[in-house]
Order: C-alpha cells, then structure tokens, then sequence
C-alpha cells in the first residue's frame, strides 16, 4: 500500500500532462491530415510559409499538391499546407460574400 502512494503523484503527473499535452496534440494532427485528405481541385490554400495558391492537381506518388500562384505552378508536400491559415482564409471570404449579398439585398 505505501509502495502505491509513493507513486501516486508520479501518475498523477501522467494523467494530467496526457489530458492537457498529449490528447489535444493527437486531435489537431488527426484533424490537420483530415483537412490534407479532404482537398480538392480548386480550393483556395495558404502554405505554412505564407504563400497562397489554388490546388491545380495532386501528385499521389511524392504526396505532394501543385499549388497554382501567381508566378506559375508550384509543388508543395501536403504537410506544408496550414490547417488554421486555411480556415481563416476561407471564413474571410465567406464573410465578405456575405456582406456584399446583404447589401446588394439592401439597394433593392
């Protein structure tokens, strides 16, 4: 029984430090390869670099995304594609669509 309350706190550290480090880390990788799994030809993506482009084709062998930019065609691992930058590129312009649509709505 002591033997048990000497190791207590250790695995109490455990817990905690699962609950708080290392679950939500596993969530936001299984998410961030559900997002590189769901893209599509014509989705508008950032890199983690900054740079923006829209998926032209995917390229299964090197599991890369070619990016269409401004300066032409660029191939991207999938992994190098940002999950949040996405997201908020994405509300942005949904946001956007959504005030010009209330104020044509507006004029008529």
């Amino acid at each position: 029984m002591e033997s048990i309350q000497q190791f207590l706190p250790f695995i109490l550290i455990f817990v905690v430090l699962y609950f708080f480090m290392i679950r939500p880390q596993m969530k936001k990788q299984k998410k961030e390869k559900q997002f590189a799994s769901d893209l599509k030809r014509g989705d508008k993506v950032i890199t983690k670099s900054g740079l923006h482009g829209k998926v032209s084709n995917f390229s299964e062998k090197l599991n890369a995304v070619i990016l269409e930019t401004g300066a032409g065609k660029m191939t991207f691992d999938r992994s190098s594609l940002s999950m949040e930058l996405t997201e908020n590129l994405n509300k942005q312009n949904e946001e956007k669509t959504e005030t010009k649509s209330n104020k044509e709505e507006k004029k008529s």
